[in-house]
């Protein structure tokens, strides 16, 4: 069966719905910033999600042509992530500020995808596709100590968990550490084209220190 991080790592996919504190480790993503509204139908949020896919499907398909990436084995492609900040708020976001967002939208890549893999895709899928995937980055991420939590539901109902997350770093001895490199991060387990939005699955997770 193809290895499934969702599966394999459910520390970090499958969390429950009750917050809980975890140390994320250093891992490597497909990558595109960007700023806007992501309700936006037209806009820089949703453009950037079909670079993604293009991007990741071009390694996970590379098998089936002449290009042989060493380490390679079969897997499912991990699910659509994205970080999300204002400028000037280091507490968290507004969601009724949505014009004001900045995002990296991301995608994990396999460890046995390097730098150099990477440019082979971009080249390979500029190629084929005959787009522009400049804006595609090779992203190392170092998340380190975090409070996060299932949330079902909207999206627009995420402060409700939110609160409960709070209530947890307050309970163990920390704060929250949001700063140029630490963001409000969502995992995106559901495909809201498909799925209601009462029934979406987003795993939300806050950076945090212990308290000064």
């Amino acid at each position: 069966m193809p290895f499934d991080y969702k599966k394999e790592y459910k520390e970090f996919y499958l969390p429950p719905r009750e917050p809980s504190i975890v140390e994320i480790p250093k891992m490597n993503y497909l990558a595109i910033r960007g700023k806007g509204n992501p309700n936006e139908e037209n806009g820089e949020y949703k453009a950037t999600i079909e670079l993604l896919y293009t991007i990741a499907f071009t390694i996970k398909m590379s098998y089936k042509g002449d290009h042989k990436i060493q380490g390679y084995f079969e897997y499912v492609v991990p699910p659509l992530e994205g970080l999300w900040w204002q400028e000037g708020k280091n507490d968290g976001i507004d969601y009724t500020q949505k014009d004001q967002f900045h995002f990296i939208s991301m995608m994990r890549l396999p460890d046995f995808v390097t730098k150099e893999e990477f440019d082979w895709a971009i080249q390979e899928a500029t190629q084929k596709k005959k787009k522009d995937f400049s804006k595609v980055e090779f992203l190392t991420y170092d998340e380190g100590v975090c409070v996060q939590c299932m949330h079902i539901g909207s999206y627009d109902t995420e402060p409700e968990t939110i609160e409960k997350m709070e209530e947890i770093i307050q309970e163990n001895g920390y704060e929250l550490d949001f700063n140029q490199g630490r963001y409000h991060h969502e995992i995106y387990l559901s495909d809201p084209r498909r799925c209601e939005a009462s029934k979406l699955k987003t795993v939300i997770r806050h950076p945090i220190q212990k308290r000064r």
